[in-house]
């Protein structure tokens, strides 16, 4: 029965999605109780197979849909990590949405798709084969269109409009690069690379390229980002998992499949494709982080935080050594948990006092010290201060450049700590040490249950920002798991 788990785990967000499509709002007590309860579900699965996982054991479950084409979901090591992320932050997401939303209108829809987006983003780990991951990576977009319009204003319907354009084009390119190459070498399954070398450097470079490109435009990467700031005019829990879990993480983790379980680093490395990625996603870290210290929305100033902050995955993915893909794979899980803590945060200063710019968070952390106590949480870890999970990522990130024989990504490292403490340190200094206005002396932070509700999410993640930091070493630790993948094989 253990091989019926991977299914499970897919189908498990489909049963509250059906729910909350099907309950009329009268009935919205129920449908937060269900989301909640099989959130909790779903980690408790998790948990169950972590343990597995750490003996060794491999779950699979495959099925044959097509002549020669297997649908298959496989539990490795990788798709663990991703997936506790994902089940983590599921749970969490769900709470704060309900506390956000309250009883506000169409939320049996914000749901329903809330829960299809999870199950794509749980696909997109779990998939065997290119064909597999395509076919989760296209069900994440079309999951999560309706939640990045859910307000229905002008804004947001262009938001929309702007978000499918460039992730369907991106989309097709990715498809072109994988069914090129599945036509040369057959079906490709995610267990090893496929023999590549009777096929010219000129083809396999050329196929590179499309898939690298369409996954980068969920991922960000310059100059296919354009589409993460727009966004913004979702909602504050659609922005949270936009950054935190779904779109830019399937981008972002799709790439390091590419490399490693499509071409294999042997073959990236003698096509000579691993440094200009790098280089990219290093143009990509600056550069948002330039960005970021233009804006004055906050929501805004955190999107170009992210299209940053996932280069990071990127480039240690590119440099091909031990310690880099440690660096990228632990922040893929750190940059996770602290986003959505910073998200989470900015949705609820919006929520409760309005606070949508960076000029009005003056005398904010008086007025809210919980939210502005895991804003500052997450913010540090951002910019990488120790013992927060941000610096474990980029001290691993440089050890992997010095490794890799790359020492300007040291450069690149230190050039954008010193942006985000541009960008960051001054919301803070606003938040601390100004006085707040008369309006916002007045708000009580934790009045009344929904309240609590809100905040209590964005306390636990920053909590568990300064957990991964500070008990790194731990054996259940993100950095635990990412040595444990790249000790079981993953860079051979």
């Amino acid at each position: 029965m253990i091989h019926l788990l991977p299914l499970l785990l897919v189908f498990l967000p489909l049963v509250p999605a059906l729910i909350s499509f099907a309950l009329p709002d009268r009935m919205a007590v129920w449908r937060d109780a269900i989301n909640i309860s099989f959130a909790l579900i779903k980690l408790a699965v998790v948990g169950f197979l972590l343990l597995a996982a750490r003996e060794g054991v491999i779950t699979e479950w495959r099925y044959e849909f097509l002549p020669g084409h297997d649908f298959i979901l496989r539990l490795d090591s990788i798709a663990l990590l991703f997936i506790t992320l994902s089940a983590f932050l599921w749970l969490i997401a769900t709470v704060y949405s309900i506390a956000y939303f309250g009883r506000g209108p169409h939320l049996a829809r914000f749901f329903g798709f809330f829960n299809l987006c999870v199950l794509a983003a749980t696909g997109v780990a779990m998939s065997g084969t290119t064909i597999t991951f395509f076919l989760f990576y296209e069900l994440l977009t079309l999951a999560t269109w309706p939640l990045v319009v859910h307000k229905g204003d002008e804004k947001s319907l262009r938001a929309g409009r702007i978000y499918l354009i460039y992730t369907l084009a991106g989309s097709a390119a990715f498809l072109a690069g994988i069914v090129w190459l599945k036509s040369l070498v057959g079906t490709i399954e995610f267990t090893a690379p496929p023999d590549l070398s009777g096929i010219p450097r000129l083809e396999l470079t050329l196929i590179f390229i499309l898939c690298i490109g369409g996954l980068g435009v969920k991922a960000a990467l310059i100059p296919f980002h354009g589409w993460l700031p727009e966004a913004m005019a979702a909602p504050a829990p659609v922005s949270a998992l936009l950054h935190a879990v779904a779109v830019v993480k399937a981008g972002a983790f799709g790439i390091v499949r590419m490399i490693y379980d499509v071409y294999g680093i042997d073959t990236v490395s003698e096509l000579g494709l691993g440094t200009p990625l790098a280089v990219l996603a290093g143009a990509t870290i600056l550069y948002g982080s330039f960005r970021a210290v233009m804006q004055t929305d906050i929501k805004k100033r955190l999107a170009y935080s992210t299209v940053s902050q996932v280069s990071y995955i990127i480039l240690g993915a590119s440099l091909i050594g031990p310690f880099a893909i440690i660096g990228a794979l632990v922040h893929l899980v750190h940059q996770g948990i602290m986003k959505i803590t910073l998200f989470m945060c900015a949705g609820a200063l919006d929520n409760r006092m309005g606070i949508k710019s960076v000029a009005d968070l003056d005398g904010a952390g008086r007025a809210m010290p919980v939210t502005m106590a895991a804003f500052s949480i997450g913010a540090l870890g951002m910019i990488g201060v120790p013992p927060t999970a941000g610096f474990i990522s980029k001290w691993h990130l440089g050890l992997g450049g010095l490794q890799s024989d790359a020492p300007w990504v040291i450069a690149v490292l230190a050039g954008s700590s010193l942006l985000n403490a541009l960008y960051f340190l001054p919301l803070l200094y606003r938040a601390w040490l100004l006085p707040p206005s008369a309006k916002l002396a007045s708000v009580r932070e934790l009045d009344g249950a929904w309240n609590r509700m809100l905040i209590l999410p964005a306390a636990i993640t920053a909590l568990a920002t300064l957990a991964a930091g500070a008990f790194a070493t731990s054996p259940f630790s993100p950095l635990s798991w990412a040595k444990l993948i790249a000790e079981s094989g993953y860079l051979k």
